[in-house]
C-alpha cells in the first residue's frame, strides 16, 4: 500500500489486526501521541498512554475507550524529565509480565528557555532524548520478549538546526538557544534509531526515526504568540502545507505496523516512505534528512554518552 503526506494515522492503520499486541506511546494523551494511540486502539492493541497530567491522560484514555470500543486502553503518569519516575515506570510495566511489541517515543517539548530536568539535564535534551534512552533500555526485556517488537523514536525536520554537541550538550559552557537546543535533541532522537539498531538488531528489536511533519499541537505552546504569527504560524488557521494531528500521526503508525519494515532499522521516514541523504545545499526538502543526523559514528558516540549520563543521574 502506497500513502503520502495527505495520508492519516486511520488510512495506515486500516486492515491491520493488533488484538494481543501490547503497545505504549509517550505523550499519548493529545496530539500526534493520541492520534497514534487511537489508531492502535482502533486495530486491537492494548494501548498504554504515558505522560505527566493525570487528569488529562485518564480523560483522554476514556475517550478512546469510548470511541474505539476498545476496553484495553489505560494511562500511567509518566515524568521523562525524572529519571526517578522512569524508572518507576519500568518498574511497574516489568511488574505486568507482558511483552511489549510496540514503544513509540512520541512526548516531546519543544523551544522552551533553558530549563533543566530533575537530574540537571537541559530539558530539551533531557526529555526527548535521555528520558526515552532511559524508558527504552528500561524496557528492553519487555521488547525482546516480544519477538519482534518496534520502536518508533519521534524526530524533526528540526534536526538542521543543530548537530548533537558531544562535549556540552547539557549547554553548561555555550550561550543557550532554544531552537539549536531543540535540533540538538531532534537529532539525537534520530541517532537513537541508529543506536538502537547497532546494539540489539540481533535481539529482533528494530527502531526508526520518523519526521511527522509540521502540525499545529501543543507543542509549540513555549513560543511566542508573536514569534508565531511572524513565522506564518496560526493557531486559528493551519499554515500551507502543514498536517493535521491524523495525518501528522500516519508515519508513526506505519512505521510501527507497516509489513515492508519488517526487519528494517536505522532509517528515517518521512511521509510513510524511506528518506534520503541530502546532499545539496539549503534546508533538506521533505523525504531527505542531513547526513548528521544519521551518522553511525556520532550515534555510538552519543549512546556511549547517553548511557553515562543516564547512570550517572541515578
Amino acid at each position: 500500500m502506497t500513502y503520502d503526506a495527505s495520508s492519516t494515522a486511520m488510512d495506515v492503520i486500516g486492515g491491520h489486526n493488533l488484538t494481543g499486541k501490547e503497545t505504549i506511546v509517550t505523550g499519548g494523551a493529545s496530539g500526534l501521541g493520541l492520534e497514534t494511540a487511537r489508531a492502535f486502539a482502533e486495530a486491537g492493541a492494548r494501548v498504554v498512554l504515558a505522560g505527566r497530567d493525570s487528569a488529562k491522560g485518564e480523560e483522554a484514555a476514556a475517550r478512546l475507550r469510548e470511541d474505539t470500543g476498545n476496553g484495553r486502553v489505560v494511562f500511567r503518569p509518566l515524568d521523562l524529565g525524572s529519571l526517578e519516575s522512569v524508572r518507576r515506570w519500568v518498574h511497574a510495566h516489568a511488574a505486568t509480565g507482558r511483552p511489549l511489541h510496540i514503544l513509540v517515543a512520541n512526548a516531546g517539548i519543544m523551544a522552551t528557555p533553558l530549563t533543566r530536568t530533575a537530574e540537571g539535564f537541559e530539558s530539551q535534551f533531557g526529555v526527548n532524548h535521555l528520558g526515552h534512552f532511559a524508558l527504552t533500555l528500561g524496557l528492553l526485556p519487555s521488547l525482546r520478549a516480544a519477538g519482534g517488537a518496534r520502536v518508533v523514536s519521534l524526530s524533526s525536520r528540526a534536526h538542521r538546526r543543530g548537530d548533537v554537541d558531544l562535549d556540552d550538550p547539557n549547554y553548561l559552557y555555550r550561550p543557550y538557544d532554544p531552537w539549536e537546543a531543540y535540533g540538538q535533541s531532534k537529532t539525537a532522537t534520530a541517532l537513537f534509531a541508529v543506536g538502537m539498531t547497532a546494539h540489539f538488531a540481533g535481539d529482533g528489536i528494530t527502531c526508526n526515526a520518523v519526521m511527522p511533519g509540521a502540525i499545529m499541537t501543543g507543542l509549540q505552546r513555549h513560543i511566542p504568540r508573536r514569534e508565531l504569527a511572524e513565522t506564518g504560524w496560526s493557531a486559528e488557521e493551519r499554515p500551507p502545507g502543514w498536517k493535521t494531528p491524523e495525518q501528522g500521526a500516519a508515519t508513526s503508525v506505519w512505521a510501527a505496523v507497516a509489513p515492508e519494515l519488517d526487519g528494517v532499522s536505522g532509517k528515517y521516514l518521512d511521509d510513510c516512505a524511506i528518506a534520503g541523504p541530502w546532499t545539496g545545499t539549503g534546508d533538506p526538502p521533505n523525504g531527505h534528512y542531513l547526513r548528521h543526523a544519521l551518522d553511525p559514528e556520532r550515534a555510538e558516540r552519543l549512546w556511549d554518552l547517553s548511557e553515562l549520563l543516564v547512570d550517572e543521574g541515578r
